[in-house]
């Protein structure tokens, strides 16, 4: 009795372009400027960061996996940013 795994190529693939996105968002992703005291300038360092995050990723094409880390990187540091808002306060 034998069987064919399919995919595992496909899984390799995805695998290796996430460790590369992975690796891209390592170190300095963007530098941001904003008042802590405004509402709208910590939001709009959070969509450059966004931003940001998105273009160092962009050319991975549509990686579900990449999404997933790069959906939790976004929120990681935009609870970061908030932070840090709150203690400038």
């Amino acid at each position: 009795m034998g069987f064919d795994i399919n995919g595992l190529d496909k899984l390799q693939r995805d695998l290796d372009e996430a460790q590369r996105a992975i690796a891209s968002l390592d170190g300095t992703i963007a530098t941001l400027a904003f008042d802590p005291n405004n509402p709208a300038s910590v939001e709009e360092a959070v969509r450059q960061m966004e931003d940001a995050v998105d273009k160092r990723v962009s050319s991975y094409g549509h990686n579900a996996l990449i999404a997933r880390v790069t959906q939790g990187a976004k929120e990681q540091f935009r609870r970061q940013i908030l932070e840090r808002a709150n203690s400038e306060r």
